[in-house]
């Protein structure tokens, strides 16, 4: 490989190990990150020395055909042996090609194909262009619902009025360039200019403008951009920013975003997932809950939960995951609680690492999960594999954690002391065991939370999936805005909930896209979208 490493940066090795020379002179020629040279400059610079004895081909050609010759180049009787036969391996290392015209050109790629997992050919490099979003409003379901994207005019039936408040919330994961160049490998099909933070940020805070929400969630916003870039351009488009890095050496966090003329800050709570007396929460993976308040020309107005998390990507540990969802529940539910005993309205966003339909999923819609029996590689819905297939444990979580089944904080009673220990009944004392094992080992889990999705997760014409991050490994949903709302079917589609009635309504969502659609403009990040992720964007109405 190292050989191979050399070939593709255009350097050469000599037998023996013991240094580089340039291997592609002086004639080369850019291909944007390729390089072609004249056949006549590699003979005479790789030949005679000895690199025939060290090149590497790729084994499966069909996939892998880096790197190539020309066909038109060639002589055609030649043919190079067992070069293009698919899956056969190349074994004559000492090959000299004769039959090559001192015109022909080789091609060395700088793409690294080196697992099965790498996306195919049909993926990589497309042409670059604009991907097509619009809005798409439903608060009339007798209209046509998509507008051109970048419309400002508003359905006539979702406009303001003295006793309504509109609102815009926006959750993005920008990706971290530290967590980028950490898994490079997830990138392969960029190009490496697009990479870069000094060009991606603008393009970030573009879209962030030109979307102008009023209520920003940011995952994997990494500490140093947050203090020197991030937040002075935030609060310079009159926004107001809190934020939580990740616990431990991480260096990235969530941060939630509101504007100064839409609402006012009442608190501000944080929650962190490591605990360092629980060893199953060792991960550094962290929420943020805020309470905001529509600044509205009455004495009084109904307040706003708005929460934000990246929950555990690990597939194989749903047990985590779980955990840190209850966690996150558990915060809410005590900043959202009013003294009547209701909650206010809530919207939670956030990177939850799960997939449409998955327990994990299901749990935060349906407000249940019975987890006795299943595996703890399938709670997210991630991978399909083998792998992870131990049961969950009931309970998940130990009783110290102090959260209950009901993802609720447990207050702490002192049981009133009746009798003591020697005044029990051994009897007594018997029964006292299996109520406390039986309250322990409920495997039903519980939210006290209406929570409907701002998405459907797929198109209703044609059942495809919706995705909201894409890159070298996989395109799927696992981003989410979650509104507190009683929901009702409008549709026999999956997922097609709309709210009609409730704390919040919702006006109108940025569509999403397919697999297909993004790759059509080389996948994410590219030259116009430089996350790999979308940003998800909802208008919401809520009643005064």
């Amino acid at each position: 490989m190292e050989a191979w490493r050399c070939v593709r940066r255009g350097y050469g090795r000599c037998v023996v190990g013991r240094g580089r020379y340039p291997m592609l002179p002086h004639h080369q020629k850019s291909l944007g990150r390729d390089w072609t040279t004249p056949w006549e400059n590699l003979q005479r610079c790789c030949w005679n020395r000895h690199i025939s004895s060290c090149m590497r081909w790729p084994g499966h050609y069909s996939r892998a055909p880096y790197p190539y010759f020309s066909s038109r180049h060639f002589s055609l009787n030649w043919r190079p042996p067992c070069l293009f036969e698919s899956r056969t391996p190349f074994q004559y290392w000492n090959w000299r090609p004769d039959n090559l015209s001192q015109t022909s050109l080789i091609h060395l790629s700088s793409y690294i194909m080196n697992s099965e997992g790498d996306e195919p050919s049909s993926k990589r490099r497309k042409h670059q262009g604009t991907i097509q979003r619009h809005w798409e409003y439903v608060c009339n379901h007798n209209k046509d619902k998509t507008k051109i994207l970048g419309d400002k005019n508003v359905d006539p039936k979702c406009e303001d009025s003295d006793n309504k408040f509109d609102f815009s919330v926006m959750s993005y994961n920008i990706l971290s360039q530290d967590l980028l160049e950490d898994n490079s490998h997830l990138y392969r099909h960029c190009r490496r200019p697009v990479l870069h933070w000094s060009f991606r940020f603008p393009n970030i805070l573009k879209e962030i403008k030109h979307f102008d929400a009023d209520v920003l969630c940011l995952q994997e916003v990494q500490e140093d951009h947050y203090g020197a870039e991030i937040r002075p351009s935030l609060e310079s488009l009159g926004y107001h920013c809190e934020y939580k890095m990740r616990t431990g050496r991480k260096p990235d966090g969530c941060a939630i975003c509101f504007k100064h003329s839409k609402f006012s800050l009442l608190s501000v709570n944080p929650v962190e997932f490591y605990r360092h007396d629980v060893p199953l929460l060792d991960r550094d993976n962290v929420g943020l809950v805020l309470l905001l308040q529509p600044r509205v020309p009455r004495a009084a107005s109904p307040v706003v939960c708005v929460a934000n998390t990246h929950l555990l990507y690990n597939p194989r540990r749903g047990d985590i995951k779980l955990t840190q969802l209850a966690m996150l529940l558990a915060e809410i539910s005590s900043v959202a609680h009013q003294k009547d005993g209701s909650f206010c309205p809530i919207i939670m966003c956030g990177d939850f690492n799960s997939v449409p339909g998955s327990p994990l999923y299901s749990f935060i819609k349906e407000g249940k999960l019975n987890y006795e029996g299943l595996a703890i590689g399938k709670v997210s819905g991630q991978e399909q594999s083998s792998r992870g297939q131990r049961i969950l444990s009931i309970p998940i979580w130990p009783p110290n954690l102090g959260i209950s089944q009901n993802c609720v904080y447990e207050v702490q009673q002192l049981p009133k002391v009746e009798k003591t220990d020697s005044d029990l009944t051994q009897t007594e004392l018997d029964k006292t065991e299996v109520l406390v094992t039986a309250e322990k080992l409920s495997s039903n889990l519980q939210h006290h939370f209406s929570l409907s999705s701002v998405y459907s997760h797929y198109f209703p014409d044609t059942g495809i999936p919706e995705v909201t991050t894409c890159h070298s490994r996989s395109a799927i949903t696992v981003d989410y805005i979650f509104y507190s709302a009683e929901k009702e079917d409008v549709a026999g589609q999956p997922g097609a909930e709309v709210a009609l009635v409730g704390g919040l309504k919702l006006l109108a969502r940025l569509s999403l896209l397919t697999e297909q659609d993004l790759w059509t403009v080389n996948g994410l990040p590219n030259e116009n979208n430089s996350s790999d992720h979308l940003p998800l964007l909802a208008k919401f109405r809520l009643e005064l």
